[in-house]
This record gives structure tokens, sequence and C-alpha cells, in this order.
């Protein structure tokens, strides 16, 4: 496994096993995915209400990385006309299309079958090549599967060592549903944790390092933030250790379904 590796989606694409995410990338963000694309990150993450649409349109002009040499995800919210936010989230990022368009959270009414109509209609007019969710239930993506006759690709949900479910995942893969994992780092809250920085130590890695590497080892695709350029380049130097099965055990027994957000949607 390196960074140019590559997952199977269910519908024959496939998605590489780790990207850039870009919540609250407030701080030049053209110039930190600019660089992260230069240092060969194959994939970036966003959203349209993470108001970093203009920072990525201007990094993918300012670099000379060529738009199939990367994979975008991007999100509408449970309040869009999907169909329509899906063209105008591309026009702001002056791009033709997205690898992977989700439904960001369920509506509050229902599982968002109209939203899903929505990207559905995008992928066949070839704005976006796969559909997915995020913060989807299990039984939600059921449901919406139900109603619209067709299953999300992936689905894009809080995940790390201290808050995961194994039957979750093993549904998910089951199913065909690729896990994305967003706040992979705790968002920074758990890296003191003693147990993530004796294994860190075991492999003189630091413990976001390990967080990430616990992602790509159990089957789920790390979208790890980084605001530091320092930190953009360790993100990525993951694929040079391996994680044994007793540091996994130890790893996985970290789980308390901690939530940076407070809940996770599929527990």
């Amino acid at each position: 496994m390196d960074l140019q590796t590559t997952l199977p989606l269910h519908t024959g694409n496939r998605m590489p096993v780790l990207g850039l995410g870009t919540w609250q990338l407030t701080h030049d963000t053209a110039g930190t995915v600019a660089r992260a694309l230069e240092l060969g990150y194959p994939m970036i993450d966003t959203s349209s209400d993470y108001g970093t649409q203009p920072g990525i349109g201007e990094a993918v002009r300012r670099t000379a990385v060529a738009r199939d040499a990367f994979y975008l995800v991007a999100k509408v919210e449970e309040t869009d006309d999907a169909y329509a936010a899906t063209g105008a989230y591309l026009a702001e990022l002056g791009l033709d299309y997205a690898d992977l368009v989700l439904i960001h959270r369920p509506p509050a009414d229902g599982v968002g079958a109209g939203l899903w109509e929505g990207l559905r209609q995008a992928k066949r007019e070839g704005l976006t090549r796969d559909i997915g969710v995020s913060n989807y239930s299990l039984e939600q993506m059921r449901a919406l599967e139900a109603a619209t006759g067709e299953r999300p690709a992936v689905n894009q949900v809080e995940w790390s060592p201290f808050g995961h479910s194994r039957a979750f995942l093993e549904a998910c893969r089951e199913a065909g549903i690729v896990i994305q994992a967003y706040s992979p780092l705790t968002r920074g809250t758990r890296l003191d944790d003693p147990v993530l920085n004796a294994v860190a130590a075991r492999h003189g890695k630091s413990p976001a390092q390990v967080l990430i590497r616990w992602n790509l080892q159990r089957g789920t695709v790390p979208l790890p933030k980084a605001n530091r350029l320092d930190h953009l380049e360790e993100n990525i130097r993951v694929f040079d250790f391996v994680l044994d099965g007793v540091d996994l055990a130890r790893l996985d027994g970290l789980n308390e379904e901690y939530s940076a957000l407070g809940s996770l949607p599929y527990v």
C-alpha cells in the first residue's frame, strides 16, 4: 500500500485510500491545498458549507497538477436542491466534475430520497462520477436504497480508534459501502492518550500518524486536516510502517464511542 493505492467502489470506480480534509481550513486555503496537491495528496474533501471552495479552486488553477490526478469529494446540504447545488458548487470551483458528491447529513424529515434523486441526475449528466452520503446510520442507508433503488457508494462519518463500530464497518463491507473517516485525528482532542503515544513511540511515529495508519489497516479512508505545512507532510508519511496485531488490538480497545461532535450517528 502507498499513496497511489486505490479502493474499489461497488460502482466499478476506484477511490484513493487517503485524502485531505478541509473543514475549517481557513488559513491560506489555496496555499495549503496547492501544497497538498504538489506533495501528492490524491484526494481533496470539501463541502459547500466549509467556505473553502474559492481557495480550492484557486489552488487547482495555481498548480500544474492535472484534474484527473486527484479525486474531489464535495457535499450538498440537506436543505439544497441537490442537482442545482452540485452544478453551482462546481462553478465556484471552476471544475467540470466531481468524483464523488455526498448528502452531508440526513434531513430531519426522512432519509433524503429527493436529495438522492437530484444526485442521481447529476451523476447521469456527468457532474459527478459517484454519489454517497455522510453521517448516515445503517438503517438510514437501507431506507434510502429501498426508496430509490440505488445504494450509496460511500458513507463519510466521524471515525477513530476512540469512536467507531466494528459491526457497522462489517455491515458496510457486506453492502459494498466504503467508509470515509472524517476527524480521524479526533480534532486533536485525544492525541495525548498514553496508549496511543506508546504505540507511536514503538514505531518512531507521531500519534497522528498512528491514527491515520490504523484507519488504513482497518480498511477505512482517513481524511486528516492540516493547517501547518509540516503536519501536511507528516500526515502522508504513513506507508513506511505497519501496525501489528497487538498494536491494532490496543488501539481498538480505546473505543468508547467518542465523538468530538458529541455523538456518532451509526451507534
